[in-house]
């Protein structure tokens, strides 16, 4: 079973991301504040659940939090900013979306969530000083594997993973030949076959190895 909370705080949020190593589509991220005594035998790491479980447990999440958001960073933006940065990101709007400022903040990982607060980038969200100010005050822990420790970190991985999958499914009837309602633009070797094939779309990474070596090789 899960743990409810890292600290001991009442309105705590877990949050998390979903499609960093992906080569084609947004990179997720959610953030979940859940009840203090929320329980669920069910709820896990995304990952460890199947697709099935996941969509079963999503709106049980949204129905029951007492708030949540869910935010897309799309390729452009990850190709701008660097996917790390992005996956971060991410993570910051989906707290500032929040309908409750959370009074502490759980992040998956080992980076403090307020690293590289306030990019100059040029594509997508720019945060405000007041947003940047916001995000500085509350405190916040990251926690290596929180996903699989923490119920709101669990619930927030769900979102994003998803929301994100619901996103490469609806593009995917846009560009059929990469499969992506299968591979959800992870690099797969059907994946990279089919750019091989057809070259990239709009909705890949271009800051990405898209091929290995010897695919590109085979280009000439």
């Amino acid at each position: 079973m899960l743990q409810n909370n890292f600290s001991s705080f009442v309105f705590e949020t877990g949050t998390d991301e979903a499609g960093r190593g992906c080569l084609a589509g947004p990179v997720t991220a959610a953030a979940v504040i859940l009840p203090f005594d929320f329980k669920n035998a069910f709820l896990n790491d995304s990952k460890q659940l199947s697709e099935k479980v996941r969509e079963k447990l999503r709106p049980i999440i949204e129905q029951e939090a007492i708030t949540f958001a869910v935010t897309h960073l799309h390729p452009e933006e990850i190709d701008e900013i660097n996917i790390l940065n992005a996956s971060m990101k991410g993570m910051q709007e989906s707290i500032l979306k929040l309908s409750r400022i959370p009074e502490f903040i759980i992040v998956d990982g080992n980076r403090a969530l307020n690293a590289k607060l306030g990019l100059k980038n040029k594509i997508g969200k720019q945060f405000s000083n007041s947003e940047i100010e916001l995000l500085k005050s509350i405190p916040n822990q990251s926690i290596i594997k929180g996903d699989s420790k923490y119920l709101s970190i669990a619930a927030a991985s769900i979102l994003a993973k998803t929301y994100r999958d619901e996103y490469m499914d609806k593009i995917h009837e846009e560009f059929p030949m990469y499969n992506w309602k299968k591979n959800k633009g992870y690099p797969t070797q059907e994946h990279r076959e089919a750019i091989k094939k057809y070259g990239p779309t709009k909705y890949h990474r271009m800051s990405f190895r898209l091929l290995p070596e010897q695919l590109e090789l085979n280009l000439f």
